[in-house]
């Protein structure tokens, strides 16, 4: 493959992961739902006590029966004085079976509400927490791959409160009170040689799970880059189409997932590694328990009731310690999961509202930007000592060569970054004074790129400003040119627009966003190449409808087109994230300076379409 076909290559991390550090992190919330936590345990405990009693019960039954006289009649009053005693207890014994299935289940219901809760107050932090997170976090960041984090980390908590809560805790529990029946009812060789199979069960699965966690963290990574390629290949299917590179796709997404395939069959042949381990070790614990408690029968030393009831033990102890394998090993890949998305929560916000911000006070929409300085990397300046202001109401152009920063004036007055230096003022107040919220709720948006929800265009215009009617909606569609549009669908304002919006051209699209912007009806306004995927008839019937949308507001203009910004009140040219000229259309004009050259290239590019339309007809 051409190294421009070339993917960057991938860092795995395979750092072994998975400490218990996260286990901190749930506290708190475990917390908040005490008492129903509480309540679960309770039922939870009184499971496992129907279960202890189940093999003892059984004991009773089987010394019982050994007990009854073959010789007397069935008829006999003392044969139906025996036979009432284990009758009674195998109804103890059924009772004490439905009954530990019974606090099971209550113990389900009364958990799994807390559990839920948890899950969903998690999930909502998360979410809350990505939205405050900076642009340039989300920029850095592969989407794929953040939303398969946040995934499998709210399903690791489910997991692992369902595995310590409802599996490792009863089976602690139940482990120790077996362990004092078989040390105070017969020789102490039981309890030492119990304790000896658990321990050398739980060293080796601990040894091996840690060695093999490894493992979980790369087919963890390997999935999520497999994912986001996909996810990118998919968001950029007419792209894909349109050079024909289906393959190419296909050997990237290969690639990845073969990544995943290597790190998958090692995490499998080291789990049946820990299987074959865990099976062997409790096999022998198993049979030379059964050997001392068949000596024991034969010297006399216990009854036949004894050697059932300490089977029966081994037998209940045996299905969950078996399983405790398997939970340990979940547990540690819960955790994995669970770290990466606390990480996620860790992650800090480039942009920090103060602690003291008021709320912002407009009066004239003054925008004021005092030798500021920025760079989105530190080897790499974008703007240098810009200085301007831009009074209320009147309309503001900023042009320059791509990539000169124009974009970035944009973003800084929307506090999606802070400058390095200097200062940003609306009406006086200083950015980093005012709330986010009101700071945004005062301006209105027309981006160059618009990528719309993959809902109805009415719920895409809304968004402007969601508490507006149907009425409002269409006005706003209306100044942007789009109800033609509309009325001619058959939907009418139901129309899907499709994932980013791709069912819609680049020009309706744009025509969605003007129309988002002139419902929420905001002081100040940003236009960044909003006319950019217009053909020369509709941008100048939609410069007429931001025109009348702006004729109230202060505007800043993002422009690549010079003819759009011939009225704004004041132009300014970036070079090299420098301001290099200033004034109206006409100074600039006079200057003949770099305004002027880019104006006259416009003007010879734009007679040259023409001609050759001319020719054509």
């Amino acid at each position: 493959m051409s190294s421009r076909f070339r993917s960057a290559r991938f860092h795995m991390d395979t750092e072994q992961g998975g400490n218990w550090a996260p286990v901190n992190r749930l506290l708190p919330y475990l917390w908040r739902y005490r008492y129903r936590v509480a309540i679960g345990l309770v039922f939870l405990m009184l499971a496992r006590v129907a279960n202890i009693l189940v093999p003892i019960l059984l004991k009773a039954i089987v010394d019982a029966l050994q007990g009854a006289p073959a010789a007397l009649s069935p008829t006999s009053s003392a044969a139906h004085v025996v036979l009432m005693v284990p009758l009674a207890l195998l109804f103890g014994y059924g009772v004490l079976r439905f009954s530990a299935v019974l606090f099971n289940e209550a113990r389900n219901v009364v958990f799994s509400r807390a559990s839920l809760q948890i899950i969903h107050h998690i999930s909502m932090q998360v979410f809350q927490h990505l939205h405050a997170l900076s642009l340039g976090f989300h920029l850095d960041r592969k989407t794929g791959a953040l939303s398969r984090d946040v995934e499998r980390g709210t399903m690791a908590i489910t997991n692992f409160l369902r595995m310590f809560v409802f599996n490792i805790m009863p089976v602690v529990f139940e482990l120790s009170v077996v362990l004092f029946i078989l040390w105070s009812r017969f020789a102490l060789s039981f309890a030492l040689l119990t304790i000896a199979m658990i321990a050398l069960y739980s060293v080796f699965t601990v040894g091996i799970t840690s060695w093999r966690t490894k493992y979980r963290v790369q087919m963890n990574a390997a999935e999520s880059f497999a994912s986001t390629h996909a996810l990118d290949s998919l968001l950029n299917y007419e792209t894909v189409k349109a050079f024909g590179n289906e393959a190419v796709e296909m050997r990237r997404y290969e690639n990845s997932l073969l990544g995943w395939v290597r790190a998958a069959l090692k995490s499998n042949s080291s789990l049946a590694c820990l299987n074959i381990g865990q099976g062997m070790i409790v096999a022998a614990g198993l049979t030379a328990l059964m050997v001392l408690a068949a000596r024991g029968v034969a010297d006399g030393s216990m009854t036949l009731g004894d050697f059932v009831m300490v089977n029966a033990f081994l037998i209940q102890l045996y299905i969950p310690l078996n399983f405790m394998g398997s939970i340990y090993r979940d547990l540690r890949h819960s955790l994995v999961d669970m770290e990466r998305m606390f990480d996620l929560l860790d992650e800090k916000p480039g942009v920090i509202q103060q602690a003291n911000a008021k709320p912002l006070r407009l009066d004239k929409g003054e925008i004021r930007f005092e030798k500021v300085c920025f760079r989105y990397h530190d080897d790499y300046p974008i703007l240098h000592d810009i200085d301007f202001c831009v009074a209320g109401g009147q309309m503001m152009a900023v042009v320059g060569a791509s990539g000169a920063g124009k974009s970035t004036i944009a973003r800084l007055l929307l506090r999606f970054y802070d400058p390095r230096q200097g200062q940003i003022r609306i009406d006086g107040q200083d950015l980093k004074t005012v709330t986010l919220l009101s700071l945004r709720a005062a301006m209105g948006v027309v981006p160059q790129d618009t990528v719309l929800f993959n809902e109805t265009i009415g719920y895409n215009i809304a968004y402007g400003r969601p508490s507006a009617t149907q009425k409002e909606i269409a006005a706003a569609a209306k100044i942007a040119r789009l109800d033609q549009f509309i009325a001619q669908h058959p939907q009418g304002y139901d129309i899907l627009v499709g994932e980013r919006g791709l069912k819609l051209s680049g020009g309706e699209k744009q025509r969605v966003a003007i129309a988002r912007a002139a419902l929420k009806n905001a002081p100040i306004l940003i236009f960044d190449e909003a006319t950019s995927s217009l053909d020369s008839r509709s941008e100048k019937a939609i410069q007429e409808a931001l025109n009348r949308v702006a004729q109230n507001s202060t505007t800043v203009v993002i422009a690549h087109r010079l003819s759009t910004i011939v009225n704004a009140d004041q132009i300014i040219v970036l070079d090299q994230g420098k301001i290099v000229e200033r004034g109206n259309h006409t100074q600039l004009l006079s200057r003949r300076g770099l305004y002027a050259q880019m104006w006259e290239l416009q003007e010879d590019a734009g007679s040259g379409a023409e001609n050759q339309f001319e020719e054509k007809k």
